[in-house]
């Protein structure tokens, strides 16, 4: 991937279209561990709009000219009880561009923008995902992270906290 290729941007509602046939990709994704069912027309639905009204800031991955994942960063205050703490509530991905380097450098690009305290929470099962945010969350603070599981609603889920000191 070509740095001079891949950037990211924060959206709003604006975007709306974008980012809801992005979400259909992620709940696609998700279903093999929640139980995430099609509509009757075959599509999955996500709720973009409590996105905008939770006040959660949107972020807008794309390869040149195609959306390539999102981030949705909201508050923490809920997991961790500080309000000044950012939480990855939702990072997704788009298959062609895993495994290159690309969600750990868009996650390096959101962390930057937003320094401070920071939870991500990985559900225990989804293996792969636990092992990149260990390894993209250790490189991003140098080592310097607390990991821990928890048990919310009966599913084990493993929550990262670090400081991101921003760019």
């Amino acid at each position: 991937m070509s740095p001079s290729n891949f950037s990211i941007s924060k959206i709003g509602p604006e975007s709306e279209v974008v980012l809801r046939n992005l979400c259909q990709y992620y709940c696609h994704d998700m279903a093999e561990w929640f139980e995430v069912d099609t509509q009757a027309d075959g599509s999955y639905s996500y709720d973009t709009s409590s996105i905008w009204a939770s006040g959660y800031h949107a972020y807008l991955a794309k390869v040149g000219d195609s959306p390539a994942g999102f981030a949705l960063v909201g508050t923490a205050a809920e997991w961790l009880g500080d309000t000044g703490a950012h939480d990855m509530h939702e990072f997704f991905v788009i298959r062609r561009f895993r495994r290159n380097g690309f969600g750990q450098t868009m996650a390096t690009m959101v962390w930057n923008e937003r320094p401070g305290k920071w939870l991500v929470r990985v559900l225990e099962a989804n293996g792969p995902a636990v092992l990149f945010w260990r390894a993209t969350i250790a490189s991003h603070s140098d080592g310097s992270f607390e990991e821990e599981g928890r048990t919310v609603n009966g599913r084990s889920w493993r929550f990262f906290r670090f400081e991101s000191v921003g760019a």
